[in-house]
């Protein structure tokens, strides 16, 4: 248990019988009453904010979050099967659970899986990938002054926007939280 006095931004506690992480927190102590903590609390499986007010003295019990390292292996249908690197137990999780979060994961990568009291809730991919364009068109000489981009297909299906000069065939980084290009490689 955890006093609302001591929180601290990025802490996981559950609250209402959500599991929330805190975003921000402030202590404010007004000339008339008694003081209080205004929170914005993030609800970590809905992926919704909750913006609420606690007591200093109020407690919450905090919420262990289990990360783990799992090895994206294949997709099956709408399923997407994964292997633990420890222990080389395989789950496989639905379409609806993984989202978007694997739209630049290459088979056989390396993903973190966050689960509370044993039920995954989110896939996070590695925050850069190296991916090859499989699909693009030509770009234009003289266009490149206004540092233009056109549309590319990489190897795991999904479009990104790259610079003209990038033809097909070219590897490409990728930061997979904006889903932007960074670099040729």
């Amino acid at each position: 248990m955890i006093s609302a006095g001591d929180f601290r931004n990025g802490m996981t506690l559950e609250v209402n019988g959500k599991v929330c992480q805190v975003i921000e927190f402030q202590h404010v102590k007004p000339g008339k009453g008694a003081a209080f903590v205004r929170t914005k609390l993030r609800d970590i499986i809905n992926g919704g904010v909750i913006e609420t007010t606690f007591n200093p003295v109020d407690k919450c019990p905090t919420a262990h979050i289990e990360k783990s390292d799992m090895q994206y292996l294949y997709a099956d249908g709408d399923m997407y099967n994964f292997m633990n690197t420890e222990d080389y137990e395989q789950i496989a999780l639905s379409e609806e659970e993984v989202g978007d979060a694997l739209k630049f994961v290459k088979e056989n990568e390396i993903v973190k899986m966050l689960s509370y009291q044993g039920k995954v809730f989110s896939v996070e991919p590695p925050m850069f990938v190296e991916l090859e364009i499989t699909d693009t068109e030509p770009g234009f000489k003289g266009d490149t002054a206004t540092g233009a981009t056109k549309p590319a297909f990489v190897e795991t299906g999904a479009q990104v926007a790259v610079p003209l000069f990038v033809e097909r065939g070219d590897k490409i980084q990728i930061d997979t939280r904006t889903g932007e290009y960074l670099k040729r490689v």
